[in-house]
């Protein structure tokens, strides 16, 4: 069990998570008028801020885009049924990873667990004044990660863990899987093939690379309160079923710089530098992947983490430029 929930916190993170349990208030209801228009404003600059499905069509060649929540939802059936048709006629399905990444991953887990855990030199309670561990601590805790456990993980590691709040954790730890796995089940029942955009080994790569630092202070910026999570989260699935990603990025941003006793500069270094290696250096990296699959297949499907879809540099854009023609999903 504890394998498999590193294995979903990991794929989790790097698209925009949602969770059934995550109900309430809105973190978009506590923002003031002035946040909500600047919030409206620097959305509207982003080219294709709204929009989770897509139809991507140059000459004969015809790729359906899909927009992914990893995390299970129960609004996302009637989403699935909308592609399901698309998904069994493809000649390929492209995916963050398949079944079988997973599978690695898992076993990554077990034989090299300092890719996940400190096993030499001083843990995160030697690392990190006690106050700030006690935070840290409890904030474990409340998401099923006893202390001791916590201790010894790396920071980027349970950076990620933090980042999902208490009310996600048991979808999680159940395994209950999002529009992605409904996509990969749907293949594979089908039997239409699937291909990784990238190697497994790249989330470790996107973090392993920093210094501590800089992953300590990850850490710190994830280090929000539940409720304030809880509230994000709930504006976050309301903003993704509402098709509004850019709002839904955005706010993440502005709750980030937010974070009591973080430096709203660090706050900002820290989001420009995942957006960086989670979403714009991946985004750029997938695209000779699919120029590859569109070579060999004439109709695909993409279905990546709905961040991925947006901006300048997302694959929108960057099949925009290649000379793909992009609609809307009817």
């Amino acid at each position: 069990m504890f394998r498999r929930a590193i294995t979903i916190a990991l794929l989790t993170c790097f698209g925009l998570p949602a969770a059934a349990q995550c109900v309430g208030s809105s973190y978009a209801e506590q923002l003031s008028p002035a946040e909500q228009a600047e919030l409206r404003r620097v959305t509207d600059a982003i080219p294709y801020a709204q929009g989770t499905l897509w139809t991507a069509t140059r000459d004969s060649d015809v790729i359906t885009i899909v927009g992914t929540v990893h995390i299970y939802d129960p609004r996302l059936e009637p989403l699935y049924a909308q592609i399901e048709e698309n998904v069994l006629s493809a000649d390929l399905v492209l995916l963050e990873a398949t079944p079988a990444e997973e599978a690695e991953l898992e076993q990554m887990v077990i034989t090299q667990p300092d890719l996940l855990f400190i096993t030499e030199g001083p843990t995160l309670p030697e690392l990190l004044d006690a106050e700030t561990w006690e935070l840290i601590a409890d904030a474990s805790t409340q998401r099923g990660i006893p202390g001791f456990m916590a201790a010894k993980m790396q920071p980027w590691y349970l950076s990620l863990i933090l980042s999902i709040p208490p009310c996600a954790t048991q979808d999680m730890l159940t395994g209950r899987l999002g529009l992605d796995h409904m996509i990969m089940a749907g293949a594979e029942d089908a039997g239409v093939p699937m291909q990784a955009l990238e190697s497994v080994t790249t989330m470790f790569d996107l973090f392993t690379n920093n210094p501590v630092d800089e992953q300590i202070d990850m850490l710190m910026v994830n280090l929000t309160s539940p409720e304030v999570q809880q509230q994000l989260f709930v504006s976050m699935l309301d903003s993704y079923f509402a098709q509004e990603v850019g709002a839904l990025w955005e706010m993440t941003r502005i709750a980030m710089a937010e974070v009591p006793g973080i430096d709203p500069s660090t706050a900002e270094d820290v989001f420009a530098e995942m957006e960086q290696s989670l979403l714009v250096t991946r985004n750029h990296n997938w695209m000779p992947v699919i120029t590859d699959a569109v070579a060999a297949h004439d109709n695909l499907v993409i279905a990546v983490g709905a961040a991925h879809l947006m901006g300048e540099d997302g694959i929108l854009r960057l099949l925009e430029n290649d000379g793909w023609d992009l609609t809307p999903f009817p």
